[in-house]
């Protein structure tokens, strides 16, 4: 499974993403937008907006932090209430 994540430093979102990624052990590349407009401009047409962050899961983009919906998606084993008291859909997503 291939994921690329979009981000910027400034996106605290972003932050908490990566570290919800890492905490359970799902590697993953990290692509600066500020820094790489070609990136940017990728991130654009996948998913149709400028904010960030976005997912891309083997092709499925997720645009927002939406850990219920990142579990799902990449199938990570947590305690569904562990997910939901730690505020899973406090970003907006489309």
């Amino acid at each position: 499974m291939i994921i690329k994540i979009y981000s910027t430093p400034a996106c605290q979102y972003c932050k908490l993403a990566k570290e919800f990624l890492t905490s359970h052990n799902v590697a993953y590349e990290d692509i600066n937008v500020a820094a790489d407009p070609v990136a940017r401009e990728d991130m654009v047409t996948k998913s149709g907006q400028l904010g960030v962050p976005v997912f891309d899961v083997d092709g499925q983009i997720i645009v927002g932090y939406n850990q219920q919906l990142l579990v799902k998606v990449i199938g990570i084993n947590v305690d569904a209430t562990a997910v939901a008291a730690a505020g899973a859909d406090d970003a907006p997503s489309k």
